[in-house]
């Protein structure tokens, strides 16, 4: 049947795109990267994921290393190339359109202001209609303008 493999696949992808998130932030030796990777998503990175994904950024032109003398050894040191920066920042802008669009569907709109509530809406009901406000704010104005439209 359908083992694991699938979801793997996707954290594995994931990994991949938040190890070239790190990279974006700026020069970083692997330690750093596996370091900065368990702090923000609690999960471990190994190093034989990690290095041979660097070795393949390199290869592509996407990565420079170099080694830079950290306390008694040097540590090498990977840098995004200015190819490998512009191919992150249209990933990253991928991503994130993908991510907003999820974001999108869970929004509600604001009948006041017509700001986007992601969570927490404020609901009034008015003239027997639920509506949705970001605020009570919101709500009063929403009603104070229909109570000046029917006084006009």
């Amino acid at each position: 049947g359908l083992s694991e493999k699938p979801l793997d696949t996707v954290l594995d992808d994931l990994t991949k795109l938040y190890i070239l998130l790190v990279l974006h932030e700026g020069p970083t030796h692997g330690y750093g990267i596996i370091r900065k990777h368990h702090t923000r998503t609690g999960r471990s990175l190994s190093a034989g994921t990690l290095y041979p994904f660097l070795q393949k950024l390199e290869q592509q032109g996407l990565v420079t290393s170099e080694d830079k003398p950290v306390g008694k050894r040097p540590r090498r040191e990977y840098c995004l190339t200015r190819h490998g920066r512009r191919s992150v920042s249209q990933l990253l802008n991928r991503f994130a359109s993908i991510t907003a669009a999820v974001f999108e569907s869970n929004l509600q709109v604001c009948a006041s202001c017509g700001c986007k509530v992601y969570e927490g809406a404020h609901m009034e009901e008015i003239n027997g209609k639920q509506m949705v406000f970001c605020c009570h704010h919101c709500a009063t104005a929403y009603q104070n303008q229909l109570q000046n439209r029917t006084d006009n």
